[in-house]
């Protein structure tokens, strides 16, 4: 297929050292710290507008570096995502299009473990690697975190659990410490901070990097310290229903997260790590009924912008100029391609990225670099299909086609279809090509 659809990257010819040693010979390996929420809402951050939310900390990440305005997930959902995370490509390839259901129903299913992941390239190449929260991407052993290159995990396998008693929607337990199923007592949300931290405790005389993955705050909502009704038992709260979750709930939810984030900094800071310390904050898809996605239209589960543009913040102090807003389009698989590069990871031509190195971008090296970025989804058996080249958005909704120029019209409000048949046309090539090449790949994976 055309090279279009695949950048390929020389990682270890684009890593600049981020400091020196005592005797100003040696370079040290910046350390990474990404954190991902899960569900949470455009707005629902004081950085991206939010009146009612409290986040001074990860506010405190946007003033002291990088705040993206057009950055995306790369699916609707948390499976997909993640999935374009660990591998840096598009999830599609690997028949990851929407989210694993419960262990019982997803079977063999999920992520097969390669050479070619982010945690394992980053192992290979000298670091400490840890994974704490969110996995969902595969339940056995040859599909878990540690196969695919994770020193280190604790956390949840499933797409989401009660809070308190860890256990999933099937009613059974799903906590685990690397391959082994544990019993911890407490908040969720706070046991992945208190683990992130002993993580980066123990790792402090070495490169590491972390994959933070609150599963906050995503349903079901429940408030820290005020245990509620065991997921078993309930359902999916909705709008429409008599006893139902409120705007209140979800914003404890948010502001612990960021409480969280505030414990992760300072134990940097403690250390004396904070300035060879890459962190990274971001989410998985579109906020969820509860959250706040203006002035975004429609949420999770669409490739709409309020199911795809997601907020995003990078610091490195002395690297990235503090309170910068960037315009510059990116999405969760630049992350891949961007750490990888910055920490001097040799990456085999056989990895085939997909997403840019950001960094030199953020760090005012080099210009903006004009995106093509591809979605599909048949979540909830509704097929959607988007495509952004440049300012232009072409979506499929069913049988409907929108054309939007996204820059303009952020809300995506004035469909340009009826007037702007050029772009329509060139973005639907654009896309029919790049299903035909991911399609093909995944076919061929498959057999």
């Amino acid at each position: 297929m055309p090279c279009r659809f695949a950048v390929a990257l020389v990682i270890a010819s684009l890593w600049v050292p981020s400091r020196l040693d005592g005797q100003g010979s040696t370079p040290t390996r910046p350390n990474v710290v990404l954190i991902i929420t899960d569900d949470m809402g455009w707005a629902d951050l004081g950085s991206y507008g939010a009146r009612d939310v409290r986040t001074p900390n990860i506010d405190a990440l946007a003033r002291a570096g990088v705040r993206f305005t057009d950055f995306y997930s790369n699916g609707v959902l948390c499976t997909p995502t993640r999935a374009g995370l660990i591998t840096g490509r598009y999830q599609q390839r690997y028949g990851l299009e929407v989210a694993l259901p419960s262990e019982e129903a997803a079977g063999d299913r999920g992520l097969m473990a390669s050479d070619y992941s982010l945690p394992k390239l980053l192992r290979t190449g000298g670091y400490a690697t840890a994974l704490v929260g969110k996995w969902h991407l595969g339940y056995k052993a040859e599909l878990s975190p540690s196969a695919h290159g994770f020193d280190y995990f604790f956390g949840l396998k499933s797409g989401y659990h009660d809070y308190y008693t860890h256990r999933g929607s099937d009613g059974r337990p799903d906590l685990w410490e690397n391959d082994k199923p544990v019993e911890v007592t407490g908040y969720m949300t706070d046991l992945i901070t208190d683990r992130a931290m002993k993580f980066i405790e123990r790792s402090a005389s070495r490169p590491f990097f972390i994959d933070v993955a609150y599963n906050a705050p995503h349903w079901p909502y429940q408030v820290p310290g005020k245990p509620s009704v065991a997921i078993g038992s309930a359902r999916h709260l909705m709008p429409g229903d008599s006893a139902t979750s409120t705007r209140a709930d979800y914003v404890a939810m948010v502001e612990r997260v960021d409480q969280g984030v505030g414990e992760i900094l300072r134990t940097l800071d403690r250390l004396g790590l904070a300035r060879n310390t890459i962190v990274i904050f971001t989410n998985d898809n579109g906020g969820e009924w509860l959250s706040n996605n203006a002035p975004l239209f429609n949420r999770k589960w669409t490739v709409w912008e309020g199911g795809i543009r997601v907020p995003a913040i990078v610091r490195w102090p002395g690297r990235i100029p503090a309170g910068k807003v960037s315009p510059q389009v990116g999405i969760t698989m630049d992350l891949t391609a961007s750490v990888l590069a910055v920490t001097g990871t040799p990456v085999p031509a056989a990895t085939r990225l997909e997403g840019v190195n950001l960094f030199p971008v953020m760090e005012g090296r080099t210009p903006l670099i004009e995106r093509t970025l591809f979605w599909r989804t048949a979540a909830g058996n509704r097929l959607q299909k988007a495509v952004r080249s440049g300012d232009w958005k072409l979506i499929v909704d069913g049988t409907h086609t929108f054309v939007y120029n996204v820059r303009r019209d952020l809300g995506e409000r004035d469909d340009l279809a009826n007037r702007r048949q050029d772009v329509a046309l060139r973005l639907r090539r654009m896309l029919t090509d790049w299903e035909r090449d991911i399609d093909a790949e995944a076919k061929a994976t498959a057999r």
